[in-house]
């Protein structure tokens, strides 16, 4: 994997890539000959894993940032202009996942960080390469959102309403650039084993590995899709319970398990 990139090769922007999806996104776009912009909080894990693959700083920038905190996301935008360039793909990968109780108002102060995370902090993951792509008429924008965002769950309720937000943002987003030249790309993925599912309390139909997810998010983007779900059998399930009528839907889901709230083990 230390084979230099040509000078001009495309560059991709990958945030959350210190582990599980967004590790495997970068793998993938190297495979494909990127050269690499990857951003994690976690940057000291980050540039371990990026020295185990031989990538020396042609090849792949790794920026610290906290997605929660627009500053600090936008400011790291920015120095990937500035050291790399405008890039062909930005991937808007990190996020969080943690359950809820609404009667419980520490759970508050988690859904608002998670909407900072999951929402917020995709926009302004967005902001910096807006205009500089808008102005070259070229590259793809992709927010993560997912299934949960077709149904809310029992003790989901931060993370469906976040993802939901996702796909309505980035639907609104599509549209505010359909002239551009900039593509807008929404992905939902079912359950895919990385560190943030393996928590989970429940059953995990159609589990991918990150690569494999990686894999079909790879090949969604390069076509530009505007929408697409990963699995596609995941896809089929999530719009057979968007078509159960309420009572139905509830009853189905009646005693299964929640997810985990904060501070809460397996």
């Amino acid at each position: 994997m230390n084979q230099r990139p040509e000078p001009t090769a495309p560059l991709a922007f990958i945030t959350g890539a210190s582990s599980g999806i967004g590790q495997a996104l970068a793998m993938r776009y190297a495979l494909a000959g990127f050269r690499l912009a990857l951003l994690a909080r976690r940057t000291t894990e980050l540039q371990a894993w990026v020295d185990e693959q031989g990538w020396d700083k042609d090849r792949c920038g790794v920026y610290h940032a906290d997605v929660a905190d627009v500053n600090s996301i936008a400011a790291a935008g920015k120095a990937c202009l500035a050291q790399q360039g405008v890039p062909d793909v930005v991937i808007a990968n990190a996020g969080i996942s943690v359950g809820m109780d609404t009667t419980e108002r520490a759970d508050i102060d988690v859904m608002a960080k998670t909407f900072a995370t999951n929402n917020i902090g995709l926009a302004a993951t967005f902001h910096p390469f807006v205009a500089p792509m808008t102005a070259r008429g070229s590259g793809s924008l992709v927010g993560m959102a997912s299934v949960a965002a077709i149904r809310g769950l029992p003790g989901h309720g931060a993370y469906c309403a976040s993802k939901a937000a996702v796909v309505a943002y980035c639907e609104s987003l599509r549209g505010e650039l359909r002239a551009s030249g900039v593509k807008v790309v929404t992905l939902l993925p079912g359950y895919v084993d990385t560190p943030l599912t393996q928590e989970n309390r429940y059953a995990m139909p159609f589990l991918l590995s990150a690569q494999a997810f990686a894999e079909k998010a790879f090949r969604a983007i390069e076509v530009q899709t505007s929408y697409r779900v990963i699995p596609w059998q995941m896809g089929v399930v999530a719009k057979l319970l968007r078509l159960l009528p309420n009572g139905l839907f509830d009853r189905a889901l009646a005693g299964r398990a929640r997810k985990h709230r904060q501070g809460e083990g397996r």
